[in-house]
């Protein structure tokens, strides 16, 4: 008992959550439950583990404002989880959904198949998949297609930056970036370099490592973007951001990057549990870039 009372201390004061996925521990997961605690008394309507493919991980769960009923629609955030392309599971993700969901947003949170099981770009397909099918049947969960937002943070921004400026991905499903109405990217490597034995096996080999960085598919028709970095971030250096900005400027397309001081890679979407909430206005960030590309 005082080891978890011990735990469950430094899980609210100290490291929360790993979401990088570089450690598992008895204290994150203690730390998990605590920032999920809030979701299991919204009044969410959820629908599980609906297969948008053929694996185990090609599922995903649906949260519903729980005051839609009858005809009524609502923005529909899609919001894919970091882990290092190796870790973490839609489930542990609860409190988006219980932010946004309060906000009036319905939330999509996918799974997608990881590394070893599979490599690049079986990730970032995944994730195209995954918004394919969103954008084709969301409406039959009161979900507003022509009021779509794509969000991510770590692995998960990158992969959904991919599809959201890469064409080809959503191209193999019959769809545009025009079904996207806005992009937020948290703590996002878009522009790296694989410096590790298990990355460069990932997206390996070099020759196709310009494949993986958003940053290279900037030609001006990508949807609003919103990119979010803590200068205390020393997991994916902030220039992965700078580069995507610039990217984007260089084409004339619409983007915003926005530093907090004294925020590190954990706490831009920490910031976004309830007990690290006064960390950084994350939330508050992204409604108030949602509402401004909302179609009239």
């Amino acid at each position: 008992m005082v080891v978890k009372m011990i735990c469950l201390r430094k899980s609210l004061t100290i490291l929360v959550l790993v979401i990088g996925g570089l450690v598992n521990t008895a204290c994150t997961k203690i730390g998990l439950f605590a920032a999920n605690v809030p979701a299991h008394f919204n009044d969410a309507k959820i629908v599980r583990d609906i297969a948008y493919g053929q694996s185990a991980l090609q599922k995903l769960d649906i949260y519903i404002p729980g005051h839609i009923d009858g005809d009524e629609k609502a923005p529909v955030l899609v919001f894919f989880y970091g882990g290092r392309w190796s870790g973490g599971s839609k489930a542990q993700y609860k409190f988006i959904a219980d932010v946004f969901t309060k906000e009036g947003y319905i939330v999509v949170l996918p799974d997608y198949r990881q590394y070893p099981d599979v490599k690049f770009p079986a990730f970032a397909q995944d994730a195209a998949r995954a918004l394919a099918w969103v954008y084709q049947n969301i409406q039959g969960y009161h979900g507003d297609v022509e009021n779509l937002y794509l969000a991510g943070h770590s692995a998960g921004a990158h992969l959904a930056a991919l599809i959201a400026t890469n064409q080809d991905y959503l191209a193999k499903h019959s769809l545009s970036l025009d079904i996207i109405n806005g992009f937020v990217g948290l703590s996002g490597p878009y522009a790296f370099v694989p410096d590790a034995p298990d990355l460069e096996d990932m997206f390996g080999p070099p020759e196709r490592y310009p494949l993986m960085r958003a940053s290279n598919f900037v030609d001006g028709t990508q949807p609003p973007m919103l990119l979010i970095h803590g200068l205390d971030d020393e997991i994916v250096a902030l220039k992965n951001a700078e580069k995507l900005r610039d990217a984007i400027r260089r084409e004339g397309g619409d983007v915003r990057l926005v530093t907090y001081d004294g925020i590190d890679h954990v706490e831009t979407v920490g910031a976004l549990m309830w007990f690290w909430s006064y960390k950084a206005p994350v939330k508050d960030d992204m409604l108030v870039f949602f509402r401004k590309v909302r179609p009239e």
